[in-house]
């Protein structure tokens, strides 16, 4: 039977229980990846407020 682990979140490497990856590089890659998902969150986030917002004034005024 083998040892509890996990694997890298990355590449799938096997690495112990309390390491998120395996390496300083899978670990930038990981960040990238997350601040690529934000950016595009907040972009998302951002044209549906202005959308609502745009919808509201033709909706209240017209």
């Amino acid at each position: 039977m083998t040892k509890p682990h996990r694997h890298c979140a990355v590449c799938g490497t096997p690495i112990p229980l309390e390491e998120r990856t395996c390496s300083d590089k899978c670990q930038n890659t990981l960040a990238e990846s997350r601040n690529k998902v934000r950016k595009t969150r907040m972009i998302v986030y951002t044209i549906f407020g202005v959308f609502i917002i745009l919808w509201l004034f033709y909706v209240l005024f017209r």
